[in-house]
């Protein structure tokens, strides 16, 4: 029997970025079936991009830089390439276009896809014809999946995820769900693996 994850995520969180890596990478030893919900963690930020430098004060700056070398050392120890972000973006947008590509059941190679292009090559995800090429890249329609962010039935679907996440009391980003117990937070892969087991040993068909 697949055991289920619901994972709260945003695309401009880091900690998702790993987490998601490390899900995806134990998917085949647990037989995890993933049900990834877009959770927007700074609809204030615009699509067009802030520099970080303008957002953050110098204290604030050494402050994240003293964060990210703790993201580089869990992602590194996943074999995971990561760089911090040079602008702050909005990320309805890629938010809007995972739930089309999980309709098309493309959704875990857009999500790479868009990680890799914020977390490593630098790119604004909130810039349409960035998502476009991620989606091109995925397996999808670059054009298709470009009317599809106008559409009211993926905006209605974030708002439900939105929904959903209050209702479970996330209120931070990852937020795993597997079955009750709730994992907040990128966790490495050996710690990730631990409890997956002590979950499974717990199942009913494992007594």
């Amino acid at each position: 029997m697949p055991l289920k994850i619901t994972m709260f995520s945003d695309f401009i969180c880091p900690f998702c970025y790993i987490g998601f890596e490390v899900i995806r990478r134990l998917k085949p030893e647990f037989d995890l079936e993933v049900e990834w919900r877009g959770f927007q963690i700074h609809p204030d930020w615009p699509a067009e991009g802030l520099p970080v430098e303008k957002l953050r004060s110098p204290t604030d700056m050494d402050a994240r830089r003293a964060a990210w070398q703790r993201i580089v050392a869990l992602a590194e120890a996943e074999s995971l390439p990561i760089k911090a972000p040079s602008v702050f973006t909005n990320s309805r947008a890629a938010l809007l276009g995972c739930e089309y590509a999980r309709e098309k059941g493309r959704a875990e190679e857009y999500e790479g896809q868009v990680f890799r292009a914020y977390f490593f090559d630098g790119e604004n995800i909130g810039d349409e014809k960035v998502l476009a090429r991620c989606a091109g890249d995925a397996g999808l329609d670059a054009a298709e999946f470009s009317a599809a962010l106008w559409s009211p039935r993926y905006d209605l679907r974030l708002k439900n995820n939105a929904l959903a996440a209050n209702q479970r009391q996330v209120s931070g980003v990852p937020t795993f769900f597997i079955g009750e117990f709730a994992m907040v937070g990128a966790q490495n892969s050996d710690t990730t693996r631990m409890i997956l087991k002590r979950v499974r040993e717990r199942m009913p068909e494992a007594q």
